[in-house]
């Protein structure tokens, strides 16, 4: 793009602003902010503009929320539900999911979140706890299970060298797809694109929720249809906890012939920073914590358990059909009013004291209510959820690391072996992913004093 084409466009979208300083900027500054110009979707851009403007506006939820059927799978019906998902597994019709677009600031690290360390004993990162988990089943069910890995603008590349650095953690390299989200400018409050620097757009991803379009933009559906997949297992990088593709999970989705799953664990307060999901006249719905009120947290049932009891940790399993159709639909956006770093009219950096412009995000629970089948399964957040999100406090690494080391030590117990409580332990996926495993194979045990 030349110089008179990018204020052509511009002019048109009233954004001319941008190329304010031009003069001032070196050739690689001046070709590198006309590449961004050349990539905003300036349709995007008027989606914006009108959420800004209350043109147009998230759909109003409409009907009382009630709390949906959430399964408690036990005995039989769990046996019948992990025959199922082992069946997809062996025959290759299930895909694990990863959305990995942060960075690390919030925990003090300079990188993409998944590279964080959170190995008690070894170091491990979280990227390793789940790349592990996925070649664990691959080789439990001699199958192929591709693992697809979304990463922002900001963290792809060092993400991708991360991966091949640790020779993608012993999957084949042609089963770790690594796809970006999409980034969006974000705008002040009269629809103007924010400059952070004379010769750079400020972008932030999408959101979550952004994961459908890239998904179909860069391929991955396709990939997903060629290699027949079925079943996608979502999850988000923050928790090495889960149980990835949990069979279980798996088959209680296909059975129900469901398009979107979710797994939802007891929440340990009721004003719990977990989405809750309901049903309003007939449909599936999240509400966001910040929406629930004082009324909706507190309320009890006959029995003295919390009405909106279970909570929503983003573990999901969908319909790859489901995806595929929902990419077709624009999702709705939401605002979030933060503190942006911007360029005056002088040209001078401004760092503000409030909230001076707005990101613009998609959550994947949107799709929530689209979805013709929707099925609801308990867990033990003790055994599957232990997120790293805060350097300190409530789920930190300190937290993760001890409920890692819990969950190992009942998995020793249930396969009759006893470890010192004082000893640190650590356990490789692909070692055991289970007591089971433990018991039929032996494991290695990293340890140490």
């Amino acid at each position: 793009m030349k110089y008179e084409e990018a204020l052509s466009l511009l002019k048109k979208n009233s954004q001319e602003h941008i190329l304010a300083h031009w003069k001032k900027l070196s050739a690689s500054s001046r070709k590198a902010l006309l590449e961004q110009i050349e990539a905003i979707d300036f349709k995007a851009v008027k989606r914006c503009q009108n959420v800004l403007s209350g043109k147009e506006t998230v759909n109003a939820k409409k009907g009382k929320p009630i709390a949906p059927k959430v399964a408690e799978l036990k005995g039989a019906a769990r046996n019948k539900a992990i025959a199922a998902g082992e069946d997809e597994l062996r025959n290759g019709r299930v895909a694990v999911l990863l959305v990995a677009g942060g960075q690390g600031s919030r925990l003090g690290f300079d990188g993409p979140k998944g590279a964080y360390s959170i190995g008690p004993i070894t170091g491990a990162p979280l990227f390793a706890f789940h790349a592990r988990k996925v070649l664990a089943l691959s080789i439990r069910y001699a199958t192929s299970i591709p693992f697809y890995v979304m990463t922002s603008e900001a963290n792809y590349e060092a993400t991708v060298e991360h991966f091949e650095e640790n020779d993608y953690y012993g999957i084949p390299q042609d089963d770790v797809i690594f796809f970006k989200q999409g980034m969006w400018p974000a705008m002040t409050n009269d629809g103007k694109i924010v400059m952070d620097q004379i010769d750079h757009i400020f972008m932030s991803p999408d959101g979550h929720g952004g994961v459908i379009s890239a998904l179909k933009s860069t391929g991955c559906f396709a990939d997903m249809r060629k290699r027949g997949i079925k079943s996608v297992f979502f999850f988000q990088v923050d928790n090495p906890l889960v149980e990835v593709a949990d069979p279980a999970f798996i088959g209680y989705h296909v059975l129900n012939n469901s398009e979107y799953s979710l797994k939802l664990c007891a929440k340990r307060e009721p004003t719990e920073g977990l989405g809750m999901v309901v049903k309003r006249d007939g449909h599936f719905d999240i509400i966001e914590y910040t929406e629930m009120t004082d009324e909706m947290n507190n309320r009890r049932t006959k029995n003295g358990e919390l009405y909106f009891k279970y909570g929503s940790p983003a573990i999901h399993v969908f319909d790859r059909a489901f995806l595929e159709r929902e990419a077709s639909k624009a999702m709705p956006l939401h605002l979030a009013h933060k503190k942006i770093q911007y360029v005056n009219e002088k040209g001078e950096v401004v760092k503000p004291d409030a909230p001076n412009a707005y990101k613009f995000e998609k959550f994947i629970f949107d799709s929530l209510s689209d979805a013709k089948s929707v099925a609801c399964m308990a867990f033990d957040r003790a055994e599957e959820f232990s997120p790293v999100k805060n350097a300190q406090g409530k789920d930190s690494p300190a937290t993760c690391q001890a409920d890692l080391q819990a969950k190992w030590r009942r998995q020793l117990k249930e396969a009759g072996i006893t470890f010192p409580e004082n000893m640190p332990i650590e356990i490789d996926p692909v070692y055991a992913l289970d007591a089971l495993d433990i018991k039929n194979t032996g494991i290695f045990l990293d340890c140490g004093i």
